[in-house]
């Protein structure tokens, strides 16, 4: 870890005033700074969460109503897999990864490295942090990630035999469209977390979860230890009554209202 990074971080946080209306935007930005200087990131992934950030600011920071309908209907879908698995890029390790542990654990799901700009250091880097965060087993860094999933030429192609390739739902986050399609081409169920509502990810995804990896996370881990005691019926039940195309129009019609109604404070 590096030191003086650390130091850096924590006058900044001094710097920023408790109250301050940006302090936690301020904060994550710098955690994901420190982890492009500490190889977890690339400076491409700074840019995703700056645009992932406006769509935040457009749905008001809040996890919405059909955030939580997506993360009830995720929640369904991951317990009634036979083998979930969570896929893992720089910005959810530098953000959440203990929660990653945790949603792992709660599902016994196998946790795996898959990058666009891909390096053995830096698919390292990701599983150090996954370790440090209480993970047993991190599939996908080096020669682990020796299957490819057909139909797909970037270093997304490459997955580990004993996750991704033979999982049956995956879940991913700041994700970019071309995989998401190429797993459901294949017969995976995707569960995307995605602010954007007009992306690629989020208009292939099975279910798409429009809203913070910071504030899903701990909801999936949350709303999965609740339904662990619900037969499998009612599990499947939640899952049918889900509609991911409704759902992400109701997004855009909320992102629409909200900016009708500010547009009149003016």
């Amino acid at each position: 870890m590096d030191k003086t990074r650390d130091s850096k971080t924590w006058s900044i946080r001094e710097i920023i005033p408790e109250n301050h209306p940006r302090r936690e935007s301020l904060l994550i930005r710098e955690k994901l700074v420190e982890a492009m200087e500490n190889g977890v990131l690339v400076p491409q992934g700074l840019i995703a969460h700056g645009r992932g950030e406006c769509f935040d600011y457009l749905i008001g920071e809040k996890t919405q109503p059909f955030a939580e309908r997506a993360i009830e209907a995720a929640s369904a879908m991951l317990l009634l897999a036979k083998y979930p698995v969570i896929s893992v890029n720089g910005n959810m390790a530098a953000l959440v990864a203990k929660d990653i542990v945790k949603l792992a654990e709660e599902l016994n799901a196998k946790i795996e490295v898959n990058l666009f700009y891909r390096d053995i250091d830096r698919e390292r880097a990701i599983a150090e942090v996954l370790y440090e965060a209480g993970a047993k087993e991190v599939l996908g860094v080096g020669e682990d990630a020796s299957a490819t999933i057909p139909e797909l030429f970037s270093e997304r192609r490459r997955v580990s035999p004993r996750g991704i390739f033979i999982a049956d739902v995956v879940l991913l986050g700041l994700e970019d469209g071309d995989r998401t399609q190429a797993l459901v081409n294949i017969g995976k169920k995707v569960i995307a977390i995605d602010l954007n509502p007009l992306s690629r990810t989020a208009q292939s995804a099975t279910i798409t979860i429009v809203d913070n990896i910071i504030r899903v996370f701990p909801r999936l881990v949350e709303k999965i230890r609740k339904l662990k005691s619900y037969e499998r019926g009612k599990l499947e039940e939640i899952l049918t009554s889900f509609n991911n195309k409704k759902n992400l129009g109701e997004a855009l019609l909320f992102i629409s209202e909200r900016l009708k109604e500010l547009s009149k404070t003016l």
